[in-house]
């Protein structure tokens, strides 16, 4: 008896949960006209990032988007970054570039380098993304600019991954579905907690009137969602999930890379307000204990009731989830929610199990 009432306790929370997510899920897209786009610098941080900027600057450059300024930042690369950078600035005036040689104060920080570029840009609305990411249309400088007011000063966009074949590319994309299920619904709550480098935009008032980085500048990563952590309120946050305003990147290729990307990612997030950490923390461990649980009640009670239970948790997750699935264009994901999910929770445990015995030191 006792099983079978926590059983219904960690469904019970689950389904909390799932429910604050249709505040994502269910939303509807606004049809609403942008207002007069104000100019915006685009600032990408690269580190040895040669081939993807030869393949994504072209992508970058036909913006259709009147006033605009693109910042490179070279981060103290050793291969042909620089060269790539000041090859397509030549062609273009609209292109400024920063230079970045590590020094010991500062050695391979990718924030230190963020604050020069941000510094050079001449515009105080800032749009940033990732060397390897590719805009979805020549409409995303647009549809991410178009939510900035006088009072929305923080744009959390979505970073998807491209679709390829294997469960390895089908749990990464799951993962990042999930992620961003949660820091859209929070934002929508009016408790946003975190935002994805790969598509991300702020004023300079925002980073300057909070300090920048200085707070978390040590810690080698978290140049994205721990500022967001930071500086985000009710008030200053907008989210934009327009199809058009994606940005699309290669995702890992092998379960090392992975392992060692979500590491950093999980690392991070122990800098989270307690109160994010708290519920972020809690949605974790019910799920884990609902697979848990879920296998103890099958096998130790008649299977009736749990079968009952389970049944009626999977429906409502594949609910909000499939329906976010459908916003975020990961159709193709909807039918294997549940297996990504238990795969995903335990690997998360593993990773959480690694990084008490050593965190990642470095951002690349």
């Amino acid at each position: 008896m006792f099983l079978l009432s926590a059983f219904s306790v960690v469904i019970f929370i689950n389904c909390c949960y799932y429910l604050l997510f249709t505040k994502f899920s269910f939303l509807k897209t606004s049809n609403e006209k942008p207002t007069a786009l104000q100019p915006i610098s685009l600032l990408i941080c690269a580190k040895n990032e040669a081939e993807n900027l030869k393949i994504n600057i072209p992508f970058w450059l036909d913006q259709d988007y009147d006033n605009f300024e693109i910042i490179f930042i070279n981060d103290a690369s050793h291969d042909e970054t620089l060269n790539v950078m000041e090859k397509f600035a030549k062609e273009d005036s609209r292109i400024q570039i920063v230079n970045v040689e590590n020094n010991e104060a500062f050695w391979g920080n990718k924030k230190y380098a963020l604050t020069l570029g941000i510094k050079k840009a001449k515009n105080t609305r800032l749009l940033f993304t990732d060397a390897d990411c590719r805009p979805a249309s020549n409409n995303w400088l647009k549809k991410m600019a178009s939510h900035f007011t006088e009072q929305r000063q923080l744009i959390l966009g979505y970073g998807a991954y491209n679709k390829a074949s294997g469960f390895l590319n089908a749990l990464i994309r799951y993962e990042t579905l999930l992620t961003a299920v949660q820091y859209f619904s929070y934002a929508r709550a009016g408790i946003p907690y975190m935002g994805v480098g790969r598509n991300l935009a702020y004023s300079s008032s925002l980073f300057y009137n909070n300090n920048g980085f200085i707070s978390h500048m040590k810690i080698p990563s978290g140049d994205d969602d721990l500022f967001v952590n930071e500086v985000a309120t009710r008030k200053n946050t907008a989210i934009c999930i327009d199809k058009d305003a994606f940005t699309y990147s290669e995702p890992k290729h092998t379960w090392g890379a992975w392992f060692f990307q979500k590491k950093r990612h999980i690392s991070t997030a122990t800098y989270y307000k307690i109160k994010h950490k708290t519920l972020l923390g809690i949605f974790f461990a019910c799920t884990l204990m609902f697979w848990i649980l879920a296998f103890l009640s099958m096998a130790l009670l008649d299977w009736e009731i749990p079968a009952v239970l389970i049944a009626f948790r999977l429906i409502f997750q594949l609910l909000v989830i499939g329906k976010a699935a459908l916003k975020l264009h990961e159709k193709n994901l909807i039918p294997f929610i549940p297996f990504l999910e238990v795969f995903l929770v335990f690997a998360q445990l593993s990773i959480f199990i690694s990084n008490s015995l050593s965190k990642p030191k470095r951002w690349k």
